[in-house]
């Protein structure tokens, strides 16, 4: 069977950085740190008192009153990403077979503040279960694509995927396969979380998980440095339009990018901690790389997963040394987990779309906050520290893992 070619026509991205694809791409190149004091709730008794949460956010200036009540903030970036993605594509709705649209969706967590708030409620009453009507279809993560069906009527697979932090870039590989097995025209995927709660913050911290620099929250996420100390928690959300290439073609799409090919694995090791080794990260970058068709030689720049947590960033460091050999020093390196933090599954989502919008501008975005040497660390690795470099990326590889050992790469390469 001759499988389908698939391509990048859309992009939306609502980050700690920029609140559209624009403002998102401006704060990459910059270096601009995404991070700073909570100011959803008090503070005072937790061990990290700072965040990447969005800025300047009114959700009126999207929904009704009416839409806000019956929508976690995590469907709300949904549905605003991926707004901004079907417009970016120039698709014209009402041409589309609609059966031939699907929406696949990440999220690793989905409406945890409703969660939340539907509780403390509960235990704050007098036992009787008065509970909100929008409780369950709020929280559950699968709300997400549909909300995003039900607006624009796509009546193709519809669902989301949940694999913790490499959930959006499941969905982005689901997404490939499904069109390029020629199921589908168009694919509406991406990923987003709101999981900067009282709850979030505090699950995290008891798993001693986030970064307590409170005394500099710009520079507490600092991948590759020594003095990493945990990652930094960040929301928001990421939409990409995939569409089949001929489909695009047909209709003068614009196009950013080819998805070559896509690949998963798992640790098969623990619960929340990598294998040292990082072997499980090698066969999932080998796996993608086979998948695409695409030697080693061709990568030009690689977004790592990249959280700033002490084992995690040696142990992929390593696996890209092991896969790329000879070559690996040749690669831009980077983690855009340093402006924006780590916004869980939608993290494959707004870091896929970094590594399109550095092919399609020539530039990779720095990894800020590097100020000391891991000794650890391969020397001879570019890991893009501080400032935006400069080069051609025709081929680049995000990679993306989540807690039970889930490993996600997906590949793009300009187009041909």
């Amino acid at each position: 069977m001759q499988l389908k070619r698939v391509v990048v026509t859309g992009l939306g991205a609502l980050t700690p950085i920029g609140n559209n694809i624009q403002e998102y791409w401006e704060g990459l190149k910059n270096g601009k740190s995404g991070c700073a004091p909570i100011t959803y709730y008090d503070t005072e008794k937790f061990k990290t008192k700072f965040a990447c949460e969005l800025k300047n956010y009114d959700p009126s200036e999207y929904f009704d009153r009416k839409e806000v009540r019956k929508l976690d903030r995590f469907a709300q970036y949904a549905l605003v990403s991926s707004d901004e993605a079907i417009k970016d594509s120039g698709l014209d709705l009402d041409a589309l077979d609609k059966f031939r649209v699907g929406v696949i969706w990440g999220a690793g967590i989905g409406g945890l503040e409703t969660f939340q708030t539907e509780v403390l409620n509960y235990a704050a009453g007098d036992g009787t279960p008065r509970f909100n009507p929008f409780f369950i279809p709020k929280m559950i993560a699968d709300i997400a694509p549909g909300n995003i069906s039900i607006k624009y009527g796509f009546m193709g697979p519809n669902y989301t995927t949940v694999s913790a932090c490499a959930s959006s870039a499941n969905a982005m590989i689901d997404a490939l396969n499904y069109i390029r097995l020629g199921h589908c025209d168009v694919i509406v995927t991406g990923g987003s979380e709101a999981a900067v709660t009282i709850a979030g913050m505090g699950g995290f911290n008891a798993m001693h998980a986030l970064s307590t620099r409170n005394d500099s929250p710009e520079t507490a996420s600092r991948p590759f440095d020594a003095t990493r100390d945990g990652f930094v928690l960040g929301e928001g959300a990421g939409g990409l339009i995939l569409e089949e290439y001929e489909h695009a073609k047909a209709r003068g799409a614009k196009i950013y990018a080819e998805v070559a090919g896509g690949g998963l694995s798992s640790d098969a090791h623990h619960m929340t901690a990598p294998h040292p080794e990082g072997i499980g990260v090698v066969r999932v970058m080998e796996n993608c790389l086979k998948d695409a068709g695409i030697d080693p030689s061709e990568v030009d720049a690689i977004n790592t997963h990249g959280t700033s947590t002490p084992l995690g960033d040696v142990a992929e460091l390593k696996a890209i040394a092991q896969v790329f050999g000879d070559h690996a020093p040749d690669i831009n390196i980077n983690s855009t987990k340093s402006m924006t933090g780590h916004l869980l599954g939608a993290a494959g989502a707004i870091e896929a779309i970094a590594s399109i919008l550095a092919m399609e501008h020539g530039v990779v975005p720095p990894t800020i906050n590097h100020s000391t040497v891991d000794e650890t660390i391969d020397p001879r690795l570019n890991l893009t520290l501080n400032k935006a470099q400069e080069r051609e990326v025709r081929v680049a590889m995000s990679n993306t893992f989540g807690f039970g050992g889930h490993n996600a790469c997906i590949l793009f390469k300009k187009i041909s």
